[in-house]
């Protein structure tokens, strides 16, 4: 049976990682179903915030990954609507896949050129940017290019991903009623661990983690300034690029004033490829974002035992009863605090339990055979 030909358009892509969850979504969604499926991939040559190209791949022509996968890295110079028209017009495909809402080159102009082409279903990733949350932020901004897009018929004839069902609302409200809306949860890193990793953990010590861009919306100044009630002993290291320098400037403020028990370090950035292998050198991860769509981080964490805190603004909810970690509204600092002070006061035992827990649940869901189903059905 010939496998349907997927074209998928992002901005940022392999071997990058500075874009975060985008990346992770698309590169999990390929490596699960390329078995089934041949996929194509137009992206930039550059990760996200760079302007040097990727060393190991060739500009502006089509490289086969060590997995197979065909990807097209187009150069600054060369990211054209030109350029976009030939690929798709040189391309074979069924089925065009693209990822976010907003992206000139990777969203509105292959939606220009794919309206005359009646036979190919299209499909956009909303990848949460019609939540509450991120409207809000260039609010103004957004508002005009959504009526835009509406008075255009962009959208028009496509279908949407939407990971769960709080997004596939957010969407339509958005857009109403008239639009296809197809759920399917994003899928999780296909490279697993094969057994629990170990850690030492004494009673009166505490290793915290937070793996995010250096950004508002990761929220990274309100993990510090928690920090500053917290009284007990803990060693808080956070890795991801600097996306917004002011940020970064009112963090390392924050850095100064945090109390003599609490050592906060930046240790920079961090491949993709070494997510696993550090979460699981850490106690628990400490991330009260103001929004995810998914947080391929949390489950990663998850993944290698390491129990997390962070805000109810992501679809992993009810943590504690799971007793895989906690998750309280960002109004709740004293929440945050609290959570802090009870994993510092665990010994090995019951750490070793909380992780075996957070461990054990990640097997679960990872090896959920519905979420591939959906994600079949959404190429369907």
């Amino acid at each position: 049976m010939t496998k349907k030909k997927v074209l998928i358009f992002i901005d940022w892509y392999l071997p990058g990682y500075k874009a975060g969850g985008p990346i992770q979504s698309v590169a999990n969604l390929v490596e699960h179903l390329k078995d089934e499926f041949d996929f194509s991939i137009i992206t930039r040559d550059t990760d996200y915030c760079e302007v040097t190209p990727y060393p190991s791949v060739i500009s502006n022509e089509w490289n086969k990954l060590p997995n197979g996968i065909s990807v097209y890295y187009i150069s600054q110079n060369a990211l054209t609507r030109s350029t976009i028209r030939n690929l798709i017009r040189k391309t074979n495909f069924d089925i065009v896949y693209l990822n976010g809402i907003y992206s000139l080159y990777f969203t509105l102009i292959p939606l220009l050129y794919l309206r005359k082409k009646h036979k190919v279903k299209v499909i956009v990733a909303a990848r949460g940017m019609m939540a509450q949350s991120a409207l809000n932020v260039k609010r103004a901004k957004k508002q005009f290019f959504l009526r835009a897009i509406k008075v255009l018929k962009l959208f028009d004839k496509v279908v949407f991903h939407a990971t769960n069902e709080v997004e596939k609302k957010d969407i339509r409200n958005v857009l109403g009623d008239k639009f296809e809306i197809r759920t399917a949860a994003n899928l999780p890193q296909k490279t697993l661990l094969l057994k629990l990793p170990t850690r030492e953990k004494q009673a009166g010590e505490l290793r915290m983690v937070n793996i995010a861009r250096i950004a508002p919306e990761k929220n990274l100044l309100y993990a510090l300034q928690v920090l500053k009630k917290v009284p007990v002993n803990v060693q808080f290291d956070f890795y991801g690029p600097i996306y917004d320098q002011k940020y970064w400037e009112e963090c390392q403020k924050v850095m100064g004033e945090l109390p003599s028990n609490v050592r906060a370090t930046y240790k920079g950035s961090l491949d993709s490829d070494q997510v696993l292998a550090t979460l699981s050198a850490y106690h628990v991860m400490f991330m009260p974002t103001l929004g995810e769509n998914f947080g391929h981080v949390i489950l990663q964490s998850l993944m290698s035992g390491c129990p997390v805190i962070i805000s109810d603004q992501t679809p992993w909810k009810g943590l504690a009863e799971k007793r895989i970690g906690w998750d309280f509204p960002l109004s709740e600092e004293h929440s945050f605090v609290d959570s802090i002070k009870v994993i510092n006061r665990f010994d090995q035992s019951a750490f070793n339990t909380l992780s075996n827990h957070a461990f054990q649940y990640s097997e679960k869901f990872i090896n959920n055979p519905e979420i591939l189903e959906q994600n079949r059905y959404l190429f369907a």
